[in-house]
């Protein structure tokens, strides 16, 4: 069983597998990620091909020091200074212009990088005893829930990875938020687990830039993505139907009379980071009970509320 606890023998042993050209499976505060040494194409490649990850689609290093930045940024402007020094460690990743160390497997032939430092014990002893950034998407397959416990990797994944890190549940459980610094304008490519609203105080007004779905610079940015394989829409009185097997999920508590097979609560207090926390696991849980239909309700777009709705619709629009 190549499922382990972490500890600082197990940590010390994923290591040891990332500097060999392995893949590991690690916790993050956000979700688990599927690990290799980042500046190692040959070992980013495992990535892809372990995922079925489309390789336009580019990865986040992941980095333990904040000196780091400079070695793999070509620049960084005074603005981006303020970023660091404010969220990371944190669910925050930012796309900056790549010096030549980064592999293009990792950018996707981008001339950015995304880059960030996660704020988890295990996920920055695991880097550091590396050596190296480590380049890691979410543990799962392309497409599919991301995983906020290690028994989430190993459904997905299972003997595609070298070892998979148990470190309990992820406590953000949503991905980071990505924004990019460009010629003197921050733009927001991915919404996550620190609000816009909160980075705007730093940022001010993010500029609008139009993406661009096939040549995506960050993850995060495809119309579909982070879905059960169970149909899953947004709540409608139109879609409830006695003969099928249906899964509710609300944001405080129930709001209608309808028998579902399994009805749960992202936050009975209406707390967003409860919410988010609680969005992925709920889903998986779903995803066991041969269910027909999932309907969700909608959650105001405010705070972290942005980030749950950007993983909702990004779900919906995978099965329309």
């Amino acid at each position: 069983m190549n499922l382990v606890t972490a500890n600082s023998e197990s940590i010390q042993h994923a290591a040891q597998i990332i500097k060999s050209g392995g893949l590991v499976a690690f916790p993050t505060e956000t979700v688990y990620g599927l690990g290799a040494d980042g500046l190692n194409p040959i070992a980013v490649a495992k990535i892809f091909e372990a995922k079925k990850r489309p390789t336009f689609n580019p990865l986040i290093l992941h980095i333990a020091e904040k000196n780091w930045f400079t070695k793999l940024a070509s620049s960084i402007d005074e603005n981006v200074e303020l970023l660091i020094e404010k969220f990371m460690p944190g669910p925050l990743t930012l796309v900056l212009p790549k010096k030549d160390i980064v592999p293009d497997i990792v950018t996707s032939g981008n001339s950015t990088v995304a880059i960030r430092m996660p704020n988890h014990l295990v996920a920055l002893e695991l880097i550091k005893e590396a050596g190296t950034p480590i380049a890691a998407p979410s543990a799962n397959k392309f497409g599919h829930l991301s995983p906020t416990e290690a028994i989430h990797v190993q459904k997905y994944l299972g003997s595609k990875v070298d070892l998979i890190i148990d470190g309990g549940k992820c406590s953000v459980g949503i991905e980071s938020t990505i924004i990019q610094y460009e010629e003197g304008n921050f733009y927001l490519l991915r919404h996550g687990g620190i609000s816009k609203e909160d980075l705007e105080k730093i940022t001010g007004k993010f500029s609008n830039k139009k993406l661009d779905a096939d040549k995506p610079n960050s993850p995060g940015q495809l119309p579909f993505h982070y879905s059960p394989n169970t149909p899953l829409k947004f709540y409608d009185e139109s879609l409830l139907d006695e003969s099928k097997n249906i899964g509710a999920l609300f944001f405080r508590e129930k709001t209608d009379n309808f028998n579902y097979k399994i009805e749960r609560v992202l936050s009975p207090s209406g707390n967003l980071r409860e919410a988010a926390a609680n969005l992925f696991l709920i889903l998986h849980e779903f995803e066991t009970l041969d269910l027909d239909l999932i309907l969700v309700e909608k959650i105001e777009q405010s705070g972290l509320g942005s980030a749950i709705m950007d993983r909702l619709t990004k779900a919906v629009n995978k099965h329309y």
